[in-house]
């Protein structure tokens, strides 16, 4: 044990003298070649540079609230259409199709971020499952993942996720016909593989 011992120690005085004479070996005291290459170059006359841009200075922007008063920041910022809306006649009240439960599903609720797109053109990807529901896992038209739930608004025509089950998405929608009529349609988003 001790030959291997000082063996490698007698190995790593070997390498490391070797290093120390490989470097001293490298080292030159004559300069003149260096001091030559130096004078050349600062013989040689110096080029323009072009001038700094001109920096604007900065302008800090204030805001003032106050100046904004006739803005109500907890106003909706869309207009949601009123034509869904009993009209009265001289016979009495249009019949539009509409039941009480959906005019008030259309009145009474606030717009979910996948109602802005067409139906069409979202993909569903997958399901997901817990203890308390079944959630659907929806691809926009951007590429953005969204998770949805039976009950929540998808599509431009208020459709409402009535059930989830692991190949399809069934919305029911309200659409307006070419009468003016209002109806119920079942749509279904399929699974994409």
């Amino acid at each position: 044990m001790s030959f291997y011992y000082n063996l490698n120690n007698f190995i790593k005085l070997v390498v490391i003298l070797s290093v120390f004479l490989g470097a001293a070996g490298c080292v030159s005291s004559d300069m003149t070649d260096l001091e030559k290459q130096v004078s050349t170059i600062m013989s040689k006359p110096g080029g323009q540079l072009e001038p700094l841009p001109q920096i604007k200075p900065y302008e800090a922007y204030v805001y003032e609230s106050s100046k904004l008063q006739s803005k109500d920041p907890f106003k909706r910022f869309y207009i949601q259409e009123q034509s869904m809306a009993i009209e009265d006649t001289e016979q009495g009240p249009v019949d539009d199709g509409l039941t009480e439960e959906m005019r008030n599903e259309i009145q009474n609720r606030n717009r979910e971020e996948l109602e802005r797109f067409e139906l069409d053109s979202l993909k569903m990807v997958g399901t997901l499952t817990d203890e308390e529901n079944n959630w659907g896992i929806l691809i926009d038209p951007g590429g953005i993942v969204h998770r949805v739930k039976t009950g929540n608004y998808v599509g431009l025509n208020i459709g409402k996720i009535t059930s989830i089950q692991e190949e399809q998405i069934e919305v029911r929608e309200i659409i307006r016909d070419s009468s003016g009529r209002y109806e119920e349609r079942i749509a279904k988003l399929t699974l994409i593989e």
